[in-house]
């Protein structure tokens, strides 16, 4: 599965709360102020279609959006690669770098340590 861009992402999100929606609809639900050009955000979702990441209905000359890839798909995949690029592949090294870095607190240690023992 490719890797979107940051403006991919966001368009991505938006579909992923509003399920399927028209142009218009996801540039409404952008928190970018101002909202960006009608045109930038429809090449976007097109970009998106071309990638497999969305699929459309046609109504007209009009176009209805939805996500071909769930959130739960492209977040495991996302997960998988920064492991394997930022961490070498291992998931200690992850836990050790949060640990460290993150500044958990006593709970969530005791959380991880939890979700570690039952699984």
């Amino acid at each position: 599965m490719e890797e979107l861009t940051k403006t991919e992402e966001k368009i991505m999100q938006v579909l992923w709360d509003i399920n399927k929606g028209f142009v218009k609809d996801i540039i409404e639900h952008l928190a970018n102020e101002p909202k960006p050009p009608y045109t930038t955000i429809s090449s976007v979702v097109r970009i998106l279609e071309s990638k497999g990441f969305v699929g459309h209905n046609a109504y007209g000359k009009n176009h209805e959006y939805f996500p071909l890839i769930s959130k739960s798909e492209y977040r495991k995949t996302n997960f998988k690669n920064l492991i394997k690029n930022y961490f070498d592949g291992s998931v200690e090294c992850l836990l050790s770098f949060m640990v460290k870095e993150e500044k958990l607190s006593e709970a969530e240690i005791k959380s991880l340590k939890d979700i570690i023992n039952k699984n």
